[in-house]
């Protein structure tokens, strides 16, 4: 017995040297339980979600300048805000999705090459598109710079219709 022991002790020791050790605890007590792995994989992919409702209670949505009263309107207002995350959400991954895929890449804040920009910057860099009308009828996108014109190919056909 002493020989398992030890042996388990310098297993773990070996594992912590290399690893680390993270240590997590739940109360989900029900029948379909999640090994480890999935334990410790559905905790770290709570992050993505935070930081998207921190982005929407950023000052850049406005939304800390709404003031409602009625309970029915705060539901709506929650119910558009999550709607938006995961819109914001979707086109994040896709757009992250296709860059490895197609192994592209989009230039990030200090302009470097990256295959995973966040939402939010990519829309940042829509920012300076316009539609030129003229005489009421034709109508141009203009603005389109080259970062711009990676996302809307890798995005497919639909979208290089919209911005065509």
């Amino acid at each position: 017995m002493t020989g398992f022991c030890s042996v388990t002790v310098q297993s773990r020791r070996d594992a912590e040297a290399s690893l680390g050790c993270f240590i997590l605890a739940t109360n989900d007590m029900d029948t379909a339980r999640l090994d480890a792995a999935e334990l410790l994989k559905t905790y770290k992919s709570q992050q993505q979600v935070e930081r998207g409702f921190r982005f929407l209670k950023s000052p850049d949505f406005l939304v800390s300048s709404l003031y409602l009263k009625k309970p029915e309107r705060i539901e709506a207002l929650l119910m558009v805000m999550t709607l938006c995350l995961m819109v914001y959400a979707a086109i994040q991954h896709r757009i992250r999705y296709e860059l490895k895929k197609q192994s592209r890449t989009f230039p990030d804040m200090k302009k470097k090459p990256a295959q995973n920009p966040t939402g939010r910057w990519v829309f940042f860099c829509f920012d300076g598109i316009h539609i030129l009308t003229i005489n009421g009828m034709e109508k141009h996108v203009i603005g389109i710079t080259e970062r711009q014109s990676t996302i809307i190919f890798i995005l497919g056909s639909t979208y290089q219709e919209i911005y065509s």
